[in-house]
């Protein structure tokens, strides 16, 4: 059975997560603890108690999300040390640090620590007020950019995020957001306003990208075990100056999900885990292509169901 890994990103975290998997799986509680020592604080009570507006805080988010992701795959290979390698791993944004962990790439220590210093140089990269996003629903790839360039009016503005069909996050100066959005309406497209802390995946984002490529090189990735589709190229990648250069760009650069996710099918991937919380990634998937089916795993009644479903 030909499957594949996905991570979550920014976005699926909930006060709890991880908890049951603490309670029952040594080797999940092996993950929180390494990573409450890893990043000098505990995580892992953040993870299980909040409060959520703490948890909501983008340099708490990214390291608990990757930790809970990591432990909800630690739980995995407990359950099942003899399960298949899959053909690909990737991640949704922040959860392309989860798949390089998972793959062997990048330690679980250097990947929370990495994405809580991604974390605030994101958030400091812009200030509070001055940048927004908005989901933009019913049109194509074409569609979006043409908004976006009737709506940047010198300002930045661009889509961040391929989702799915027709739907598609732009990121830009919090103006031009709101100017896209009073343009959709007219071109039957709908816009959604997200509640962000800062414009991610768009060029006013590259002093956060600095940072986080200073970081990167002080930091040993190896050659994973399987491929990584990153989100920048939708293109598998094993070699680990790519990954390097891939998550540096990713931070200022669109998320090209949809295009990750038909390659994937293409390669003829049928099954796919989704490794952490939330279930924003099967959803995605379903309305990418339907061939794929994704089993959501963050707890253990999750990984009760893993022998079944890949065997089916």
């Amino acid at each position: 059975m030909t499957s594949v890994w996905l991570f979550p990103g920014q976005g699926s975290q909930a006060v709890g997560m991880g908890r049951a998997l603490y309670e029952s799986s040594p080797a999940a509680r092996g993950v929180f603890d390494a990573a409450d020592r890893a990043l000098g604080r505990p995580i892992s009570k953040l993870c299980f108690e909040g409060p959520d507006s703490e948890l909501a805080l983008t340099y708490n988010t990214q390291p608990a999300i990757v930790t809970a992701s990591v432990a909800v795959l630690a739980a995995i290979r407990e359950r099942y040390p003899s399960i298949e390698a899959p053909a690909f791993a990737a991640g949704h944004s922040l959860g392309e640090y989860s798949a390089l962990v998972s793959a062997g790439a990048l330690s679980l220590e250097d990947a929370v620590r990495l994405v809580e210093l991604r974390g605030r140089a994101m958030q400091e990269a812009v200030p509070e007020g001055e940048g927004g996003m908005a989901a933009i629903l019913g049109g194509d790839r074409p569609t979006v950019e043409a908004l976006c360039a009737d709506a940047r009016e010198g300002e930045v503005l661009e889509p961040a995020n391929f989702n799915a069909p027709s739907q598609v996050v732009i990121s830009g100066s919090a103006r031009a957001v709101a100017r896209a959005a009073a343009l959709a309406p007219d071109r039957k497209l709908k816009a959604i306003p997200l509640n962000v802390s800062a414009p991610f995946h768009c060029p006013l984002m590259r002093p956060a990208a600095e940072k986080v490529e200073r970081a990167l090189s002080e930091i040993r990735l190896a050659a994973p075990a399987f491929p990584i589709v990153n989100n920048v190229s939708a293109e598998p990648n094993q070699n680990p100056e790519g990954l390097r250069t891939a998550l540096v760009r990713q931070v200022a650069s669109a998320v090209l999900w949809e295009q990750s996710v038909v390659a994937i099918a293409a390669a003829g991937v049928t099954r796919a885990l989704e490794i952490g919380p939330g279930k924003v990634l099967a959803g995605l998937v379903k309305r990418i292509d339907k061939r794929i089916q994704v089993l959501n795993v963050s707890d253990p009644a999750g990984i009760d169901q893993i022998g079944a479903f890949l065997a089916g």
